[in-house]
């Protein structure tokens, strides 16, 4: 790990550097984090009516309560909102597909904080709606940039989020309902990626900027079943990891605390030394 992520990483989750010989105070590790030496990028999108959910998921929906001048002369606004868990850019715990394992508030939090590799398929994806991130794919990655490092998340970055609020590019199909799963075109992480990632090297997370981890014509989900089985959560539908750099950025990914929830709705945010 570079001195900078280091900084980074100890900064954003201890309040220290690990490369002081001190402790840094609150006000120093604030100035770390939130000065003018590092770049903050939200690779969220937002919640709304238009939010894009899977064909057989209940889409966002959002109730006004209140919003004006009360009577004691002072503004007030407040809402009400339901939906499915999986929607929007969301966390997928492993319990999701693998029995016994981590609902989302069972999730240790190292695993939703830590450094970044951003493997760029985009040459590859960007013209096949089916298509799957390989090993191959991976290990090009490290023959630039190094091995992956252990309790690194992994973001894949296939250029689908340009299709962001265009359903029927983005999903395949324009469509709801259970009929509208077999027109499901985007693409997703090979399970023998997935396989391999588990297998041979030690990751906190995966994400990716489309609807699932597995690409839309899956029907077995062997993606999600491979990596959940190993406790390893999953980002989807993430934005703007064109803003990031193949690596030295830092993520924060903090999914609403769903007690026994399959999955939740995610803000994730990354952050980027200047």
């Amino acid at each position: 790990m570079t001195t900078n992520r280091v900084a980074i990483a100890a900064t954003l989750s201890l309040g220290l550097l690990s490369a002081c010989r001190k402790p840094l105070s609150n006000a120093e590790a604030a100035r770390q984090v939130f000065g003018s030496g590092m770049q903050w990028v939200d690779l969220t999108h937002p919640f709304s009516s238009q939010t894009i959910y899977w064909p057989t998921a209940k889409p966002f929906s959002l109730e006004v309560v209140a919003s004006g001048m009360t009577p004691g002369g002072y503004y007030y606004a407040a809402n009400n909102f339901s939906a499915a868990e999986h929607g929007g850019t969301h966390l997928d715990a492993p319990i999701h597909f693998a029995e016994g394992h981590h609902a989302v508030d069972a999730i240790p939090v190292r695993q939703l904080v830590g450094p970044v590799a951003v493997v760029d398929v985009r040459d590859s994806a960007g013209w096949n709606p089916d298509y799957l991130v390989s090993v191959r794919d991976l290990q090009r990655w490290e023959s630039g940039y190094g091995r992956l490092e252990d309790g690194v998340i992994v973001l894949i970055r296939t250029g689908w989020a340009q299709y962001w609020g265009e359903r029927r590019r983005y999903l395949g199909t324009p469509k709801t309902g259970a009929a509208a799963v077999a027109e499901l075109h985007f693409p997703g992480l090979d399970p023998e990626a997935a396989e391999w990632l588990v297998r041979e090297r030690h990751i906190s997370a995966v994400g990716l900027d489309t609807p699932s981890i597995d690409r839309g014509r899956s029907t077995d989900f062997r993606s999600h079943r491979v990596l959940f089985a190993a406790d390893i959560p999953a980002f989807e539908n993430l934005a703007s990891l064109d803003a990031l750099p193949h690596i030295g950025a830092y993520v924060i990914a903090l999914p609403m605390m769903i007690g026994g929830g399959s999955g939740a709705p995610l803000r994730i945010v990354a952050a980027i030394p200047r």
